[in-house]
């Protein structure tokens, strides 16, 4: 097990996370089995006090939570310096079997939180706080899944061998590799290439249709194959190398942190179309709508233009594609 600074931090921050965490649980159901907003009673009063209290507490996790993510990332890549082969995070993520589906559960759980939060928006905006069942109901569901990301990241650095040779990620992101990721190099770059743009382009229409199902459906297929086309296409052009296609490298400092940028306009741009689907169930008001729809489309913009900086740059450059 590796006991860096780094590391112990985490734990250690997701050990007071599962504390405040579990006594959010805790009164989630009883505020779940119990609220009545029209009952007089002094129950209901005490739980309207402990909603409050409960909502305080998981908004000061997802917040803290996305900037240990980020910490988390930058961890992965302080220890690969102690790993035998591995260059950057990729060698620690793939040092275990836990590390990939240990991302999963940090993406997943930063998207359910942040849709946690839109739906505490919409209750904080009724007299009546019609939803304040809806969301601690939902935090039920999202604390199983927190406790589970917690257990396999403890997992995850415990079962690290520092005496064991990984791979790093020019191995793992290769179409010789025999890793999770080694599949989508089976996928034709140019058909990929294809979907992207078309799916980029049909988000703007929907943008304009306003037709919210098709939008957080392009949505979900844009992350999807954003994600794939920028490991397969996109990042060899940010590293001006044909066969790097790690996902990570570009998240360090020699390729000036743009990764981050990256990562943070696709992901808020998907969030926010995921928003308009909760936001027209919740409430059919459409000023708060559009204001989704346009926050959503400007990062899905500034995502698709920064991607496709790096081949026309090095095009006019070097006057040839990789």
């Amino acid at each position: 097990m590796i006991l860096s600074p780094e590391v112990l931090t985490i734990i250690i921050i997701n050990l007071i996370f599962l504390v405040f965490g579990s006594i959010a649980f805790i009164l989630s159901i009883k505020i779940f089995f119990g609220w009545d907003i029209n009952a007089t009673s002094k129950k209901q009063y005490n739980l309207e006090k402990q909603s409050f209290l409960t909502a305080t507490i998981i908004k000061y996790i997802l917040f803290i939570k996305i900037l240990l993510l980020i910490f988390f990332i930058f961890t992965l890549d302080k220890i690969s310096n102690v790993l035998t082969g591995a260059m950057c995070a990729a060698g620690v993520v793939d040092a275990t079997s836990y590390g990939i589906y240990l991302l999963l559960f940090k993406l997943i759980n930063i998207y359910l939180f942040g849709f946690w939060l839109l739906i505490h928006k919409f209750d904080m905006n009724t007299k009546e706080l019609k939803y304040t069942k809806l969301k601690f109901g939902f935090y039920l569901f999202i604390f199983i899944l927190f406790v589970s990301e917690i257990i396999i990241e403890i997992t995850m650095f415990s079962s690290i061998d520092v005496t064991k040779l990984v791979s790093c990620c020019g191995t793992i992101y290769s179409n010789s590799s025999e890793s999770y990721i080694s599949s989508i190099f089976t996928l034709n770059e140019n058909l990929i290439l294809i979907v992207f743009y078309a799916l980029f382009l049909l988000l703007i229409l929907f943008y304009f249709l306003k037709n919210d199902f098709l939008y957080v459906i392009g949505n979900l297929l844009f992350l999807i194959v954003s994600i794939i086309s920028l490991i397969i296409f996109f990042g060899t052009y940010i590293y001006e190398l044909p066969t790097h296609h790690c996902p990570f490298c570009m998240l360090q400092k020699e390729y000036y942190y743009i990764g981050y940028l990256i990562y943070l306009t696709l992901f808020l741009g998907t969030f926010y179309g995921f928003a308009i689907g909760i936001s027209n169930i919740l409430s059919r008001k459409t000023i708060k709508i559009n204001t989704y729809y346009n926050t959503s489309i400007i990062f899905i913009i500034i995502y698709t233009l920064i991607v496709n900086f790096y081949p026309i740059y090095f095009y006019i450059k070097n006057g040839v594609f990789l």
